[in-house]
């Protein structure tokens, strides 16, 4: 039996965990959780994500929450099978888990709000917050710059093979690359040689198709 991932494809959150299975080459199954009525709101979703939000997993008995646990989680269990996404020795393991983190606190933190401000609000017909979006583009470029300087040494942010650290930040960059703000991007050599590489792997290219959204 299929893993049952709770969630909307074209939410990044729930690509996360899609863009791992698929890398895993994990079985699964979509169960569409409509963001734009609020299903993840409703007592029944609740029940497996207690914050309201997505995505949410059942293998089985076992259910989790969170994505990047979610995806840590089936990197771990399934090891062996697909794309070895957390690196082939405790140094390698430790280089990837510390990349994974920064996306954490360093890019998510910044990339996610600008995101709900270009991308998300006008699509609700909510007014944009240009002065925090500028404020955020600043600190994200200072990120950048360091993840510039990573990537001019290594293929990958973590070394030379495509990790979690690299997956892990794929859904939220794709829609910063949707926006203006995608300038940043290509304007630092390494980086954007870097996601012109990671974005064309077969899984990215899967789930993308799955989402509908052209690569």
């Amino acid at each position: 039996m299929g893993v049952k991932v709770y969630g909307q494809v074209t939410a990044a959150c729930p690509q996360r965990v899609l863009l791992c299975l698929l890398e895993k080459e994990i079985e699964f199954e979509v169960v569409h959780i409509d963001l734009d009525t609020l299903e993840q709101k409703r007592p029944e979703h609740l029940l497996r994500q207690p914050f309201g939000q997505v995505p949410a997993i059942e293998d089985g008995d076992f259910k989790l929450f969170e994505s990047r646990a979610i995806a840590r989680y089936y990197a771990t269990k399934y090891a062996d099978q697909g794309t070895n996404l957390l690196g082939n020795s405790l140094e390698h393991r430790a280089i990837v888990d510390q990349w994974t983190d920064v996306e954490v606190g360093y890019f998510n933190v910044l990339v996610h709000p600008i995101v709900m401000n270009l991308v998300i609000k006008p699509r609700l017909g909510e007014e944009c917050d240009a002065a925090l979006v500028m404020e955020l583009k600043v600190k994200l470029e200072v990120v950048l710059d360091i993840y510039d300087n990573q990537l001019a040494l290594n293929r990958f942010l973590a070394g030379d093979e495509f990790t979690m650290a690299d997956l892990t930040h794929m859904p939220a960059m794709r829609y910063l690359m949707e926006t203006g703000l995608n300038r940043i991007v290509k304007a630092r050599v390494n980086v954007n040689r870097w996601w012109e590489e990671i974005t064309a792997r077969p899984a990215w290219n899967k789930l993308m198709e799955m989402a509908g959204f052209s690569n």
